[in-house]
């Protein structure tokens, strides 16, 4: 039965997004000053509370889609930038009779007032490119429908006409929430179409373009429910650190960070797994971790897993589990900042590789061990099994990201910070001043307070003083004389004052606003730029690789229709899977249907 629980829209402290609470660790007495104008809070999406997907299971979240209102659980991804759900044609009369249940329920269109198909290609279809280098493919039928953030009553925010994918195909066994905030383009790039999260940020429900999430798992605390914040972050989740990361210059793989080393450890023994960095891109859509093959090889030896060229995956039986349950070894990834010179370990115990696959992935369930071999660097990824011990948090307004690892304190209090928009920070945010800020300051005000003695001077005493001078005089000076007498003044105090005194003072300022926004050594301001960006590339659940990327053009928002009243036919949308192995692969997409992409930064 679903527990009671609300939406969270609360107010809450305003910050400027440095690392994972580098302020929560170096300032905690960070206060406030009043604002002129309202900053909405951040947006706490609840949990569906129920553990889904046949690669998991899954903390998964509830879309409310359509009009009147359809439930859907649906998994969270942070490199799609398009709400995606499960169309009838999904389940077939070959499926469980669960089977709409087993995949977070199915979207009727057609029962939907609101529904408009996209009208850019027929029944709206078009090829995505989601995880397309990790080998996956998917037909979507595109529309425009109203999309509500959580279940019904819990008063998650509302956008109409938001962009809609209905999937059939098995290797998306969930529906997806797209947390980048890139647009789509559905006839070229010149006519973008803006994602969820862009609107949520234009009609200022959430403080910036920013999120963080963490997968949740079931082996801690009785049950970990996953954990979404739209604007803000949980400082109660996460340790602390002051390591921050650019997002990569390629878009499709922006949240990219350096695994440096990778250790083993089971008592008192540490083995070394990897020492070449690697540079991975952390992606919540799949829940593998892709890793070059003589790493893998490593875990192989390490763990006493062996892969299964059959069903490409390690399968682990009932022996070997209960040797690594009573082994009970933790593995650690360094990840690192070649600009920063800075790491951070994230520790995954052997219950984070613990999962367990289902239909239509294996017939019967199974257990796995979710280590993919990476057939080159495009594919190095570190996909949700990770993110059960780690917290990630993206700001794309200032084009960085953190990761921590979990914290997991029984009795830790939500404590829920704003990430405000660089646009919305003033000087008005302030904390407690140190010695040397009280000292910088005063030494600020006496040359402010130097520098005015020193207008007084030059522009009322000393042009008194002339004057008088010149009255003594027989013969007054000239007019022509005076005023080049003036001007040499002005002109040899410009020269001569000492630069530094004014300087000082704009010095001292610009020291108080940076303590303010950033932590030391944390922050990476980089320039906001809005760019299109492409849309990820991607995998097929233990299935043999697709050869190629997709790189076509998406195409534009259509003008609102009349609501569709029909669906396409399942062979359109669905994409058999082949019988040639228990697990995959999957058969491709056909190659006459329109391709969809994001536009180029």
């Amino acid at each position: 039965m679903r527990h009671t629980a609300l939406l969270l829209i609360a107010r809450v402290p305003l910050i400027a997004f440095t690392s994972h609470a580098a302020i929560a660790a170096h300032h905690p007495d960070l206060r406030l000053s009043p604002r002129a104008t309202s900053v909405p809070a951040p947006i706490v999406i609840p949990s569906s509370q129920n553990w889904q997907g046949n690669d998991g299971p899954w903390s998964t979240f509830t879309l409310q889609v359509g009009t009147p209102a359809q439930d859907l659980d649906v998994l969270v991804s942070t490199a799609a930038f398009q709400t995606w759900v499960v169309l009838p044609q999904a389940c077939t009369s070959s499926d469980p009779l669960d089977c709409s249940t087993l995949r977070g329920n199915e979207f009727l269109p057609n029962k939907s007032t609101t529904w408009v198909q996209n009208n850019q290609s027929t029944n709206g279809l078009f090829v995505t490119a989601l995880e397309n280098n990790l080998g996956y493919s998917a037909n979507a039928s595109f529309g425009y429908d109203t999309v509500v953030l959580g279940w019904q009553g819990s008063g998650g925010p509302s956008l109409s006409q938001q962009i809609v994918a209905g999937i059939a195909t098995p290797e998306f066994y969930l529906g997806l929430f797209g947390l980048n905030p890139r647009p789509s383009n559905f006839t070229s790039f010149d006519d973008p179409v803006p994602s969820y999260m862009q609107n949520l940020k234009n009609r200022s429900m959430i403080p910036s373009l920013s999120w963080s999430y963490t997968a949740g798992n079931q082996y801690r605390l009785n049950k970990v429910l996953g954990n979404l914040i739209l604007g803000g972050y949980d400082t109660s989740r996460f340790e602390p650190n002051d390591l921050t990361f650019a997002f990569n210059e390629e878009d499709i793989r922006d949240l990219t960070v350096d695994i440096e080393a990778i250790t083993f450890t089971a008592g008192s023994t540490n083995t070394t797994l990897s020492s070449t960095t690697v540079a991975a891109f952390v992606d919540s859509t799949v829940p593998y971790i892709f890793l070059p093959l003589n790493v893998c090889q490593s875990f192989e030896a390490a763990f006493g897993i062996t892969w299964d060229d059959d069903v490409q995956a390690y399968l682990v039986n009932d022996t070997l589990h209960a040797k690594l349950l009573a082994q009970n070894a933790n593995v650690t990834f360094t990840l690192g900042n070649a600009t920063a010179g800075k790491t951070v370990d994230i520790t995954l115990p052997y219950a984070a590789f613990d999962l367990t696959a289902d239909y239509p992935l294996v017939e019967n369930a199974t257990l796995y061990f979710p280590l993919m071999r990476a057939t080159n660097d495009t594919q190095y990824t570190l996909g949700r099994a990770f993110l059960q011990e780690a917290y990630l948090t993206a700001d794309y307004e200032r084009r960085n990201f953190s990761i921590s690892q979990c914290s997991w304190n029984a009795n830790s209090v939500q404590h829920v910070v704003a990430i405000t928009s660089p646009a919305n920070q003033t000087s008005s945010t302030s904390h407690h001043l140190s010695a040397g800020d009280i000292a910088g300051a005063s030494i600020g005000g006496i040359v402010l307070l130097l520098g005015l003695l020193a207008l007084l001077y030059f522009f009322v005493y000393q042009p008194r003083r002339n004057k008088r001078r010149g009255s003594d005089k027989k013969e007054p000076l000239s007019s022509d004389d005076h005023i080049h007498n003036l001007k040499s003044e002005l002109d040899a105090r410009d020269t001569n004052k000492p630069g530094y005194e004014v300087d000082a003072v704009q010095q001292a300022k610009t020291e108080l606003e940076v303590r303010e926004a950033q932590s030391p050594g944390s922050e990476l301001d980089a320039k906001h730029t809005q760019s299109p960006g492409y849309e990820m590339d991607g995998k097929q659940y233990f299935g043999a690789e697709l050869d190629g990327r997709i790189n076509s053009p998406i195409y534009e928002l259509p003008a609102r229709e009349e609501p569709a009243g029909e669906m396409p036919s399942p062979d359109s949308v669905a994409t058999p899977r082949s019988p040639a192995s228990p697990l995959g692969p999957f058969s491709p997409i056909s190659p006459n249907t329109p391709r969809i992409t994001l536009s180029p930064s």
